[in-house]
């Protein structure tokens, strides 16, 4: 049988975008070293039947274009985005926008509208801001993006210099948007959706006006895009990296991202299956390192305490505030050496690369990933940390999947072509945009597939019925 050991090299991934046209496109690509955040594409584009974004008339027009000259691009200044943030935000839509955005060239800047940089989040996540509101107050954006969340959709309703920059951002005709509370909570009391087809979060569906609400997950009105929710978050992103840079940016970050139509592949594999039942509230230990992928903190956490998850989320660094891959500061619960105190249900390792690599070297750790074995306790890992269990030994004779930069071929233990992969007390998954399905077989294992569709409801995130 051949080993994980001889396994961990680059593969093919596909994914799936609506691009700004009436209907879908679905690409397939060849990708190398996705890690290291190389990205080669080569496409070949065929319609689907279902898009999942309408567009109404007055597109932007003149997106920058990809294939630009190198000489050409250099003298372009970086596009200017403003994502702010503050108490009651949800992390998820914040952090997916930023890490999306920047990761397509964008120069973001996260700004809080509270007195203070640090805010909670929606879910319990602490995040730190770039700068405050106040200080961006004389600046241009090529794009404003407000996360929602509640009561955060109200904290940026009530700021009165983001009101001022966005109201200036629609009038200059110059790209706004928001997502799930955001529309009605923020826009609609600004006056910034007249005459616009808009969409939003179910749960606010009714505040909008009748005539120009649309039932679905992307929207696109001139210079204004809105989306439904977390669940919707990935593609909101994308749409807004087409209009910021072009289709062919926007497909290249998706394929990246492992952004996918829901029949690419399957959700999940199960194997040797084990009941995952507790007489208390599950405990789970979330550790992160200055480079970890926020994406899948934030996802997994979000998620996880969405369900009633106890979740620790813990830093191997000599501060709890780390700084992730796409720059985002999270601020962690504590740090490793107190976390370890405790005994914990779950262990789970996040990606990004040189996150991984450090959470690698924390003796700590890599402890507590020894006792949870010997101990018959869970523990898994997404996107590149599946390489940490490999080198504890924590794989052995089990099934697995992993980021695809890391996965060259199939074998007997590893499973391709499937976004999570259940062994006994082992769960992985691929990363990225597929940790949510990722953090949702958590909550089916430990509570049952109706909870983790409930929570999927909230997130506006398809998920099976039965």
């Amino acid at each position: 049988m051949e080993s994980l050991c001889s396994v961990l090299l680059p593969t093919t991934v596909k994914f799936s975008y609506p691009n700004l046209t009436s209907t879908a496109t679905v690409a397939s690509f060849s990708i190398k070293n996705v890690a290291s955040g190389q990205r080669r594409a080569a496409a070949t584009v065929k319609p689907s039947e279902n898009p999942a974004k309408t567009i109404s008339p007055a597109q932007p027009a003149n997106p920058v274009s990809s294939s630009k000259s190198t000489s050409t691009a250099a003298s372009v200044p970086p596009k200017k985005v403003l994502v702010p943030i503050g108490f009651g935000t949800e992390e998820m839509e914040a952090v997916i926008m930023v890490d999306v955005l920047r990761r397509a060239g964008a120069d973001v800047i996260v700004a809080s509208v509270e007195p203070q940089l640090q805010i909670e989040a929606s879910c319990g996540t602490k995040l730190v801001a770039d700068t405050s509101i106040s200080s961006c107050s004389d600046q241009i954006f090529d794009l404003v993006a407000l996360p929602g969340g509640m009561p955060g959709s109200v904290r940026l309703r009530d700021c009165e210099v983001l009101q001022k920059i966005t109201r200036q951002q629609a009038e200059e005709r110059r790209l706004y948007g928001a997502i799930c509370a955001a529309p009605a909570v923020t826009l609609l009391p600004w006056g910034l959706l007249r005459r616009k087809q808009t969409t939003c979060h179910p749960a606010f569906f009714d505040k909008l006006p009748t005539f120009w609400a649309v039932k679905s997950n992307i929207q696109v009105s001139g210079v204004l895009t809105t989306s439904r929710g977390p669940g919707t978050c990935f593609v909101f992103a994308l749409c807004l990296v087409e209009q910021l840079f072009g289709e062919s940016v926007a497909k290249e970050i998706g394929e990246l991202l492992l952004v996918g139509p829901a029949d690419d592949e399957s959700r999940k594999e199960e194997f040797n299956k084990v009941e995952w039942s507790f007489d208390h509230i599950p405990r789970v230990l979330i550790p992160v390192a200055n480079g970890s992928e926020e994406i899948e903190v934030v996802t997994i956490v979000d998620i996880l305490r969405r369900a009633k998850v106890d979740i620790t989320v813990a830093s191997v660094e000599k501060s709890e505030q780390i700084l992730a891959s796409q720059g985002t500061k999270i601020i962690a619960d504590k740090l490793i050496g107190v976390a370890a105190k405790s005994t914990y249900d779950l262990i789970i390792l996040p990606g990004g690369n040189a996150g991984a690599e450090r959470l690698s070297k924390s003796r700590i750790l890599k402890s507590l990933l020894k006792e949870q074995e010997l101990a018959r306790r869970i523990y898994g890992a997404v996107c590149s940390s599946s390489a940490i269990l490999l080198e504890q030994g924590l794989l052995k004779g089990k099934k697995a999947t992993a980021h695809p930069s890391i996965a060259s071929k199939p074998t007997d233990e590893l499973v391709n072509n499937t976004k999570v992969v259940i062994d006994g007390n082992l769960i992985t998954s691929r990363g990225l945009a597929t940790v949510a399905e990722f953090a949702l077989a958590i909550v089916s294992k430990l509570y049952g597939h109706a909870r983790a569709r409930s929570v999927a409801e909230g997130l506006v995130y398809e998920y099976p019925k039965t």
